[in-house]
């Protein structure tokens, strides 16, 4: 059975008696105390482990410069040996620090009210230019690869929160909802529209549509329920009612952070499969999710990424600690982020290599 089969089957619940061996990456700083433990730098790390990624991508619009079109010019405004201060192109002001990984300092903001919108808005909407050259290259590849198929969806919360900044978000949500609702509604339209132009010129369905949020922290959503429920939910369920029409199964969302909150209300809207399911401080367990929502709701990741650093018996008692959940399906194991620096190389190996072995 290949890959690609195992995850339908695990997410369908259809039989299973092994998980897939898959590797997502590490801090910038893991890679390189890896190289010095004896990772080879010539081949690809997926390669070098025999693992796979968790899936194979198709990107028609593009998620790191957030589905804008046209870009805004992205101009140096200050620069030291040890940061560059810029406008990105995204529009936000950024601070960013050359010698160590870090989450970029906003500084400053081109959309911070509602009148700023429209710059934004026109940046956003469906235009056949925006489709990449190699977008048909990019279908044939997937489909002859051994992962599951998944196309980038829009951020519908994530992206607004990054280019307005934490506190302006906060009060924006209250204080000009029709404007919230408006970016709601023009993002789940072009992910509408980008899925349109994908999925016709396959041979064969993706297997999920997958969008990005990080809307949450260590003490929960950014977006109060009562707030997504009536401004979000509609944005998803579009995407979840046009993902129908295609007969695609899986609606999934990457949010780090304490999601508990938002999780009914994201399956209220359609989407049922999330990841990565962080451990964290708040201690998230994807058995009691199971036991509280249901095999609707499907899940990767749920390996606290922690126990890695700490060794063997750690790695065996966290796996153990999952296997309910792995036996039972709708689950893909993951650790529950990219790799930190305190893992050591042979850490890692033994557990990709329990993971190898492992059978039900």
């Amino acid at each position: 059975m290949d890959y690609r089969k195992l995850v339908d089957n695990i997410m369908f619940y259809r039989g299973h008696n092994r998980m897939p061996v898959i590797h997502w990456g590490g801090w910038k700083e893991t890679r390189e105390r890896w190289l010095k433990e004896g990772l080879l730098a010539s081949i690809p790390e997926n390669e070098y482990f025999n693992t796979l990624p968790p899936w194979t991508w198709i990107n028609a619009v593009g998620w790191t410069d957030a589905f804008l079109y046209p870009l805004f010019k992205q101009e140096t405004i200050e620069e030291t040996e040890e940061y560059t201060i810029s406008r990105a192109t995204d529009g936000v002001i950024k601070k960013v620090w050359k010698q160590q990984s870090n989450i970029p300092q906003s500084i400053d903001f081109t959309l911070k009210t509602g009148k700023d919108w429209s710059e934004y808005k026109k940046r956003l909407l469906p235009n056949p230019n925006r489709l990449p050259a190699d977008l048909q290259e990019q279908i044939d590849s997937a489909e002859t690869s051994q992962s599951p198929v998944a196309i980038m969806a829009a951020s519908l919360m994530g992206w607004i929160r990054n280019w307005m900044g934490v506190e302006n978000f906060a009060y924006f949500m209250y204080d000009e909802p029709e404007v919230f609702s408006d970016m709601i509604d023009t993002l789940s339209n072009l992910t509408c529209w980008t899925i349109d132009q994908i999925v016709p010129r396959m041979k064969r369905k993706p297997d999920m549509v997958v969008g990005w949020e990080d809307i949450c922290g260590r003490s929960g959503p950014f977006v109060s329920p009562s707030l997504f429920n009536k401004y979000v939910a509609p944005g998803y369920t579009k995407v979840r009612n046009k993902i129908d029409e295609y007969g695609i199964k899986l609606l999934g969302v990457d949010s780090d952070g304490d999601l508990s909150a938002l999780i009914k209300p994201w399956l209220d809207a359609g989407v049922n499969l999330l990841y990565p399911i962080e451990i964290g401080t708040w201690n998230a367990d994807p058995m009691e999710l199971r036991k509280t929502y249901g095999k609707e709701l499907r899940m990767i990741g749920g390996f606290n990424k922690m126990t890695l650093e700490k060794g063997p018996v750690e790695i065996d008692a966290e796996l153990k600690r999952r296997l309910p959940i792995m036996k039972d399906g709708g689950f893909v194991l993951l650790p529950d982020h990219l790799i930190t620096p305190g893992t050591s190389l042979e850490n890692y190996k033994y557990y990709l290599e329990k993971i190898r072995v492992l059978r039900f």
